[in-house]
């Protein structure tokens, strides 16, 4: 028994066209760089709650990230990031963060749709491209809500989640 052919090309297609992805995680970022400005300054990567590292540590984290899946989006190569070093001030961190979503916007939508299902490996272990670029989306996400926690103890009403 065959499937019918709309069920055919359905299996076919992926949820997401790579650009709308990138859209997608773009908004994502957008959204965190709107947790970052809402930190005071002397707060971002001082402020540590419940043993969390401060906003600023785990913001830097999400950059050293992103930047390294961006590069393999456009090289295919995964060099390890020197997890020590980062910004050290809001400014830096931001300069840093506009630079990595100005190359994802220029480079992510013309990713090689080959990228996503070849296995790659990375720091943490091997994966398919595509878990790789789900999994810098989903930490993102993750210490983002760690972000908005900090900001509410510290009294300040963080970014509404849904405006991406």
């Amino acid at each position: 028994m065959t499937a019918p052919a709309a069920e055919s090309a359905a299996a076919l297609s992926p949820a997401l066209s790579i650009p709308d992805f990138i859209a997608h995680w773009q908004g994502h970022r957008d959204l965190t760089r709107r947790v970052i400005e809402a930190f005071p300054d002397d707060q971002l990567f001082t402020f540590s709650l419940g043993g969390m590292r401060p906003f600023g540590a785990q913001a830097t984290e999400i950059h050293l990230v992103d930047a390294m899946t961006v590069t393999a989006l456009r090289t295919g190569g995964w060099t390890e990031p020197d997890w020590t070093a980062g910004p050290g001030t809001k400014v830096d961190l931001l300069a840093v963060w506009d630079a990595v979503s100005a190359e994802l916007a220029e480079h992510g939508p013309h990713t090689d749709p080959a990228f996503f299902n070849q296995m790659h490996a990375l720091p943490w272990g091997e994966m398919p491209g595509w878990v790789a670029a789900i999994y810098a989306v989903d930490n993102e996400i993750h210490h983002r809500a760690q972000g908005y926690v900090s900001l509410r103890a510290l009294g300040i009403e963080p970014p509404a989640f849904h405006e991406r």
